[in-house]
């Protein structure tokens, strides 16, 4: 008996068993009887071949291993949407409806009184119209189903999660999702589409659509230029790991959009950026992984405010190749900029210190809050600032910096390197030659020193072991603290008892002297009190 194949098979995702791919072949293979399907699997190892076989190309694949044939029988090609919700929410008649007493039905979980077939119907329609959230990932949804069968049956319909199934088409989509009239959040993420080349009549499907996620779904930027303008309300969007590489400015689309998640795309430079630097509300963007290696904004001098990403309040750069700690620099131009992740770039390995690290980076950029999911605290960033301004102090007087106004001059390589260090002259004062004279140099190659740190007031509290550098500030060593122990560094009440003198405990009490200003050796107890 042959199997049945749809219609418009070629071009449709498929599944078997747990392998995921698209029909690029539907006909008959030499020296064989009967239909094939040939499948481009998502997973080039579940392959065989490129589509030819015995010297005959039948389709193409873009991975040499990603393709091979299967009898139709063998290919599991979906079901539609509300199929897809009754199965997963125990709702469906044919497997979960069950005779209970003589005059009462059960499905799911609950039990109805039967007065006839008509009557489970309408049960079932109200139980499925109660949903509000739905997930039906992995339950291999390919098409809609009958015309305006969803809004009949689930008309509270807000969120849906349709990621990892066997949608085929962005037209499907809308199918669905112009049944459900107040959708706010939806997940196609892991569904290889065909997303529309040219601009299409705009649907109100998506009218109300506050959410979207897109993450691997081969989508390019182009094709989300085109889409977006059917998301008129849209806040957040994800698109991560869809192999986008160019950008494009877009013309009155997303003017609504907070969020955008570009992670694991292999972007071309980071001038790629400056082509959505004008989304007027763009509050958090997510540039994980995405290859750049520098960022700069072109429009503002040193000091100054750039006029791109205007509201941009969060930002994430880690996994990067970001080296130069001019991109650190440039992030000082953005207006509202509040918090950022930048770990593991190529720039967090400059410091042998990673306290030192994090100390240049809160002093060089002035209206940061939170920096790798860290609260910085004003004694935190008072401490880096003070730091900062007296590290690099020397170099600012042999670049032409001087304490009196008239005669503070310094060179244009300076500033590019440093141009904070003005602002912070005007803050705490230009500083002064004592304050100068022999600075630790900023490798911190000094002795480290091996101490203990215990909270007396809190017994249940294990001591820990930290090695620090003796020229580490007091304000230094209580944002370690903060982190460590989750409390607030400002509030923070600092003292050492040493391992030579027992009893005696001496108060650290001048949060911009260093450690070994209060002679602290290794051995010696820190006691940490708030």
């Amino acid at each position: 008996m042959t199997a049945w194949v749809p219609p418009d098979a070629l071009g449709r995702r498929v599944s078997c068993g747990t392998d995921y791919g698209t029909v690029r072949y539907v006909g008959g293979v030499s020296r064989t009887s009967g239909v094939w399907l040939g499948v481009e699997w998502d997973d080039p190892q579940r392959g065989k071949h490129d589509g030819c076989y015995e010297g005959t190309q039948y389709f193409k694949c873009r991975h040499p291993k990603g393709g091979s044939f299967i009898r139709p029988n063998k290919a599991n090609f979906g079901v539609d949407f509300l199929t897809a919700v009754k199965d997963r929410y125990g709702l469906n008649d044919k497997q979960d409806v069950q005779y209970g007493t003589e005059n009462t039905v059960v499905f799911g979980t609950k039990t109805v009184e039967f007065v006839g077939m008509d009557s489970v119907a309408e049960q079932q329609r109200q139980q499925l119209n109660k949903l509000v959230d739905i997930s039906v990932r992995e339950c291999a949804v390919s098409h809609a189903g009958q015309t305006e069968e969803i809004s009949r049956t689930c008309a509270n319909m807000r969120h849906i999660n349709l990621s990892k199934n066997l949608i085929s088409s962005w037209e499907t989509v809308m199918d669905i999702a112009s049944q459900v009239q107040n959708l706010e959040t939806l997940n196609v993420s892991e569904n290889k589409m065909k997303f529309p080349s040219t601009s299409t009549s705009i649907s109100s499907a998506f009218s109300n659509l506050k959410i979207l996620a897109l993450n691997q779904t081969e989508i390019t930027w182009t094709e989300v230029l085109l889409c977006a303008q059917g998301w008129p309300a849209l806040q957040e969007l994800y698109l991560s790991c869809n192999n986008i590489t160019v950008l494009e400015r877009p013309d009155n689309v997303l003017k609504t959009l907070k969020l955008l998640d570009l992670s694991d795309n292999q972007l071309l430079d980071g001038n790629q950026l400056h082509l959505i630097a004008h989304l007027p509300r763009l509050e958090q963007l997510i540039l994980r992984n995405t290859g750049i290696s520098s960022i700069h904004f072109p429009d503002a001098g040193f000091g100054c405010k750039t006029k791109m990403f205007p509201s941009l309040k969060r930002l994430a750069i880690n996994d990067n190749k970001i080296s130069q700690w001019s991109s650190i620099n440039e992030l000082d131009k953005l207006p509202s900029l509040r918090s950022l992740q930048c770990n593991n770039n190529p720039l967090m390995d400059t410091e042998k210190n990673p306290e030192t690290l994090i100390q240049l980076i809160i002093a060089k950029i002035s209206q940061l809050e939170v920096l790798n999911n860290c609260e910085i605290l004003p004694a935190e960033r008072r401490g880096a600032e003070l730091d900062y301004r007296k590290i690099f102090g020397n170099d600012w007087l042999e670049a032409g910096g001087h304490w009196e106004p008239e005669k503070n001059k310094p060179s244009e390589e300076f500033l590019a390197a440093h141009p904070r260090y003005p602002s912070l002259c005007l803050k705490y004062g230009a500083p002064e030659e004592g304050e100068l004279k022999g600075r630790q140099p900023l490798t911190l190659k000094n002795q480290l020193l091996t101490l203990t740190i215990k909270c007396p007031e809190k017994p249940e509290q294990k001591p820990v072991e930290k090695k620090l550098p003796e020229s580490m500030t007091i304000q230094k060593v209580k944002g370690l603290l903060y982190r460590l122990f989750k409390i607030p560094g400002s509030e923070l009440k600092l003292s050492y008892e040493s391992s030579k003198l027992e009893g005696k405990e001496v108060e650290l009490d001048n949060d911009l002297k260093p450690l070994q200003f209060y002679s602290i050796e290794s051995g010696d107890c820190v006691l940490v009190r708030w």
